[in-house]
């Protein structure tokens, strides 16, 4: 199944908006700034368009289910974003954002998206009735345009992925999108579970 219906895409959108104003209520907590998350906007598209939202270079972190649900969440974050957010928990004004994303930045990114996922995952247990678990994010640095390259030469037609697109602001400080992938397949099992 690589095609989801109106109806889907629209459970998903539910879905996602729940979980995720839940984990921006987490990341507010956490960098002690009001965190706006914008309703988000769910696309179907090819693996290949994943990073189209992005240049350079930015931050990959992608979160397992291990109980409940089957499937990953991938998330994509510029590097200026994480280094607001790291400065922010870390108790800064978010403006020291000079320099490259280093291992503490990565670390508190990871830390942020844990605790986010993990808030998003306990209210994904509450609507769909079974416990769900993560795992601990798988954080990297990517340059955008080699892994584009590198996803146009694999280009499949069963490779579809649900692209779920949220705005997410921190005071004046982050204005940024924040992107969730996961494959069609896996959309369809939550929509079902969710509709069960």
């Amino acid at each position: 199944m690589e095609e989801l219906t109106k109806e889907q895409i629209d459970v998903l959108g539910e879905i996602a908006n729940i979980s995720m104003g839940n984990a921006a209520t987490t990341l507010s907590m956490m960098v002690n700034k009001r965190v706006d998350i914008t309703t988000p906007r769910v696309s179907i598209i090819n693996r290949s368009e994943s990073l189209d939202d992005y240049e350079k270079t930015c931050i990959f972190v992608q979160i397992h289910y291990i109980k409940g649900l089957t499937g990953n969440n991938v998330f994509i974050l510029k590097e200026p974003d994480v280094l607001c957010m790291t400065d922010l928990m870390m108790g800064g004004d978010g403006t020291h954002t000079e320099g490259e994303v280093n291992e503490l930045h990565l670390s508190a990114a990871s830390e942020a998206m844990n605790q986010m996922m993990g808030t998003s995952a306990t209210s994904m247990a509450s609507m769909l009735g079974v416990p769900v678990d993560i795992s601990t994010p798988d954080i990297s640095r990517i340059d955008v345009e080699s892994v584009k390259m590198f996803e146009k030469m694999f280009e499949s037609e069963q490779e579809k992925f649900v692209k779920i697109a949220f705005r997410m602001e921190i005071r004046d400080l982050i204005d940024s999108t924040m992107v969730q992938l996961y494959p069609v397949r896996f959309a369809g099992q939550m929509c079902e579970k969710f509709q069960g």
